[in-house]
């Protein structure tokens, strides 16, 4: 393994799958940061407006499907959708595992805000099951959850014959990662198996009967193009800012924020929908070695919130942190004995970066 290196800009590592660096050591999420403040938005909300008028119906019917969790990003996209631009969203959530009383408040909130909604339950022992199996053979424990967002949202789209859906940041962009997408709005099947789905898509499903895993499979491609899917992120749009879009869902949505701040991190008003995203971070943190705190310092840092001299010691107090609090949760659902558990983290932890000490993996790096 190379040794490991940080943007000289935020605390993007260079183990980030996909992720780039200029010959300053400069992220390309920092990069991005940087050509938003002078990029052309007028005419990407040209091409926004051109793309409404496309699917605007006017007739009463939905014109465009909008996925959603009660959170503050796709409750940001809700509310511009429909009140900016005066369409008529279907708002989309796929119900999580161990979801959070303060998540489900959030969706009622957002739904009594005054959106229509549809709120699809999938069959939770499958959603178990390749749960498990991500988490066991990936790292990944909502790797199920995290497929139906984007698989069960486009069936919906496609069983209402509702051509576009906006889903919110294009995280490869905004923090560092493949540029594929990066000036081009729309974004296919190929692309969210490719990257979003690691290329694991087919070797996970595929030890499935279809009647078990029918909204984990894309529809076809014909009937995508019949129907005129059109998958694209609100963030090609407009400069993305997630604390913005947090005063907006709390203001009119009806969006809350923990009363302390999130496992792993030193915020408290995002990815509050399910306890299992705090275990999602912490192998995430043990696979490439950074973590929730580093994402939101990150997104801090570029915004101007905090400098990276602020934000280094909150990486480094609160990124390696195992939810312990959850841990009984966790063992109950993946169905696992402690051992089990431990062993599942030890087979993905890099090595390169981790040492075992009084039974923990501890870094052996510092943020630099």
């Amino acid at each position: 393994m190379n040794t490991p290196f940080w943007c000289t800009k935020c605390f993007n590592m260079s183990t980030r799958p996909r992720i780039e660096f200029d010959e300053k050591d400069v992220c390309n999420a920092c990069q991005w940061a940087e050509e938003k403040k002078t990029l052309d938005w007028t005419s990407r909300k040209k091409e926004l407006n051109a793309l409404l008028d496309k699917y605007r119906r006017g007739n009463g019917e939905y014109d465009v499907l909008c996925p959603v969790s009660g959170g503050k990003d796709g409750s940001y996209v809700a509310y511009q959708l429909k009140h900016v631009y005066g369409m008529t969203p279907l708002c989309v959530t796929i119900r999580p595992p161990l979801e959070l009383g303060i998540g489900h408040d959030n969706l009622n909130g957002f739904v009594q805000s005054g959106y229509d909604h549809t709120h699809i339950t999938l069959d939770m022992e499958t959603m178990r099951e390749i749960n498990r199996i991500g988490l066991i053979e990936q790292g990944r424990p909502l790797f199920g959850w995290t497929t139906a967002i984007l698989s069960a949202v486009i069936r919906t789209a496609a069983l209402h014959g509702i051509a576009p859906i906006f889903y919110g940041e294009d995280g490869e962009v905004e923090y560092g990662g493949s540029t594929e997408t990066k000036f081009t709005a729309a974004f296919d099947v190929d692309y969210i198996k490719k990257v979003y789905l690691s290329g694991a898509y087919e070797a996970t499903f595929s030890r499935f009967p279809r009647n078990r895993i029918l909204q984990w499979t894309f529809p076809d491609d014909a009937d995508l193009k019949r129907i005129g899917v059109f998958k694209t992120h609100w963030s090609y749009f407009e400069p993305w800012d997630s604390y913005r879009n947090y005063l907006v869902a709390k203001q009119h949505c009806g969006l809350k924020e923990h009363e302390e701040s999130n496992s792993g991190t030193f915020t408290n008003f995002a990815q509050n929908d399910t306890s299992m995203y705090a275990l999602h971070t912490y192998f995430m943190y043990l696979k490439f070695g950074f973590g929730r705190a580093t994402q939101d310092a990150n997104i801090d840092i570029r915004r101007g919130a905090l400098t990276r001299e602020q934000a280094k010691p909150l990486v480094q107090v609160y990124d390696n942190q195992l939810p312990e609090q959850n841990i009984d949760g966790y063992l109950s659902y993946f169905k696992m004995t402690r051992e089990e558990f431990d062993q599942a983290l030890d087979r993905h932890v890099n090595r390169d970066l981790f040492e075992k000490r009084d039974g923990r993996w501890e870094p052996k790096f510092q943020p630099e």
